[in-house]
């Protein structure tokens, strides 16, 4: 099983979450915490494995929490909530080595799929999460980063960079498989070489070269 604490300060979301996870035979939803100090005691407690936090919450945000977990629980890993409107936090998260964000109305299905990934060592980043955080990144010195991306995308055959467009647009596999006529296994598979060829340890990393590329 794969024991999950959700931090939340709003009683209705953390109830909606447990709601959800515990739908999954393989998830148990062991804690739920108010503010991130609260987290941090409850993750060392339990012996977590997944933490699901909020960015804006009272005595400890999410971030210091975020920062402060693997001291507390090392092997936890973070999954971020936020908003469309915490763009600078977001990107705080993306550099405090959060394990993946996810917005507040993402789908039940892909917040499963999201403890998963989390629980099995891997970065998890929702369609819409991934074009919130490219679009924020996406300002800067375009013309140095634009040669670079350049650089590194020439090792990428057509199929690749067409599949990496539609990454940079927020695109999920199933989205890209519709697009491209490709089964979502194939688009999978496209994904994985692409992260390889690139050294991009996410699909957020390939989106943003893929933006700085201008493909």
């Amino acid at each position: 099983m794969i024991r999950v604490l959700v931090a939340d300060d709003e009683p209705l979301i953390r109830a909606g979450i447990r709601l959800i996870l515990t739908s999954a035979d393989d998830i148990d939803v062991v804690a739920e915490a108010a503010n991130g100090r609260e987290a941090l005691d409850l993750a060392r407690a339990h012996g977590v494995d997944v933490v699901l936090l909020d960015i804006q919450m009272p005595v400890m945000d999410g971030l210091t929490a975020l920062a402060e977990l693997p001291r507390v629980v090392p092997g936890a890993r973070a999954l971020i909530l936020t908003t469309f409107g915490e763009r600078e936090n977001v990107l705080r998260a993306v550099a405090a080595g959060g394990a993946g964000f996810l917005l507040k109305d993402t789908a039940p299905g892909e917040l499963i799929q999201a403890v998963r990934a989390a629980a099995g060592g891997h970065a998890f980043l929702s369609p819409a999460a991934t074009r919130h955080i490219v679009d924020s990144l996406a300002a800067g010195p375009a013309a140095v980063r634009g040669d670079a991306a350049r650089r590194r995308l020439a090792a990428l055959s057509a199929r690749e960079r067409e599949v990496l467009d539609l990454l940079g647009e927020g695109l999920s596999n199933a989205d890209v498989g519709s697009r491209l006529h490709m089964s979502e296994g194939t688009v999978k598979t496209y994904v994985s070489r692409i992260l390889a060829k690139l050294a991009c340890e996410n699909r957020v990393q390939a989106a943003l070269l893929a933006r700085d590329a201008v493909l």
